[in-house]
């Protein structure tokens, strides 16, 4: 999930040495692969489910449920090993940006035709987190295609998290991949909301120690630390437009999303605030959750305070644009690889509905946009030279 440069990152204890979890572990990689898998796998029936009629709060259950019954079902007999929701089901429609995943004790939302709708979750496997992001409108098909402004918002959202992704090589620095995003989204006439971070992945962190941010404000430029890609490194690039001014407000949504702070200790006062903590590292550990899982909301929703309080946990606050405007997100996982990019979490585009005109005009941005995820060896190389010849 995309993240405000304000928040901090964590890190947890871990009995095993960092060396046992580096992607140069082919086993590691699998482990990602597997959370991939059931990522895009729910995410895609979450999707098939955004209807006309829909409640969001039944979606973002349906997608935390399938998670945990599809990780449930591996690697029973390994000791120590935690499985399950990386990032809850979030459903966040229209200006709403992010995060929202609403208690059940709150108003029913219900999806109307022709809303944005950005379904937002993620898995981990033994701590390796895969989380992808997609935007669909509800009632668009085929036979339904959506054209113009909000076509242009969801195809520029989408080529712009092709052209990070691509712009992910080793040795890059994040500033220019910042500046890529910013460039693509004006190709479209579209504005990067402020400030939203993609982060590196790390096991048991999903805000790792490298951030990539999009639309940096005056007051953090120069806050985030320039720092390079490296080989064997996995990242989330989380990208979100919108056809407005890009400024995210915090309103009076209650936030239900929150992840523990591992670098904070403090001694609860009260029993409600002590009990949920206690759930809370039991059942979710480093990652973040949301309250609407709690089996008692009322105990849930008092003891969250004091521990949000003293900074225990970090909250994932439900941000919005302007009334009116639109906001798209795409998110991915990605592998650095030595021998190229693996994209292993995120769907594509279906372009056979979302029917844009507008295109990347920007050499530049064309060249990274059309280089391939692994780039081909010289004797691949060479064979469709020969091959292009021929046909010459």
């Amino acid at each position: 999930m995309a993240r405000k440069d304000s928040e901090s990152s964590c890190s947890s204890d871990d009995s095993h040495t960092a060396e046992d979890y580096t992607l140069a572990n082919d086993a590691v990689v699998t482990k990602y692969h597997v959370a991939a898998e059931i990522t895009n796998a729910v995410l895609k029936e979450v999707i098939a489910n955004i209807k006309e009629g829909a409640v969001v709060g039944d979606l973002c259950d349906l997608g935390d449920k399938l998670i945990l019954e599809r990780t449930a079902k591996l690697y029973k007999k390994e000791k120590n090993f935690t499985k399950g929701i990386s990032m809850p089901t979030c459903i966040s429609v229209d200006n709403c940006i992010c995060h929202y995943t609403p208690l059940k004790s709150e108003p029913q939302v219900t999806l109307k035709n022709g809303q944005v709708v950005k379904i937002d979750l993620g898995t981990h496997i033994d701590g390796l987190i895969a989380t992808a992001a997609h935007t669909v409108v509800v009632g668009a098909s085929k036979d339904n295609k959506v054209t113009g402004k909000t076509a242009d918002l969801i195809r520029g959202t989408y080529e712009t998290l092709e052209i990070a992704i691509r712009s992910l090589r080793p040795d890059t620095i994040n500033n220019d991949i910042t500046k890529n995003i910013d460039k693509a989204a004006a190709e479209f006439g579209l504005t990067p909301i402020e400030n939203m971070l993609s982060h590196q992945l790390e096991r048991n962190e999903i805000d790792g120690e490298k951030k990539i941010i999009q639309n940096s404000a005056e007051k953090q430029k120069g806050e985030i630390e320039k720092v390079k890609i490296d080989k064997h490194e996995a990242y989330a690039i989380d990208i979100l437009l919108s056809t407005g001014k890009g400024k995210p407000k915090d309103l009076d949504t209650r936030t239900t999303v929150y992840k523990k702070n591992e670098s904070v200790s403090y001694q609860l006062k009260m029993k409600a605030s002590r009990v949920f903590f206690t759930e809370v590292n039991k059942q979710h550990g480093p990652m973040p959750f949301t309250l609407r899982s709690s089996e008692d909301e009322v105990k849930a929703k008092m003891g969250v305070v004091e521990c949000e309080k003293y900074g225990l946990l970090i909250p994932y606050p439900v941000l919005y644009e302007k009334e009116g405007e639109f906001v798209a997100q795409f998110k991915a996982t990605v592998l650095v690889m030595p021998n190229g990019l693996l994209k292993i979490a995120g769907l594509p585009l279906d372009t056979e509905v979302y029917q844009s005109d507008v295109t990347v005009k920007d050499p530049e941005l064309q060249t990274v946009l059309k280089s391939a995820l692994k780039p081909k060896k010289k004797k691949e190389a060479k064979k469709d030279d020969a091959a292009a010849a021929k046909k010459a």
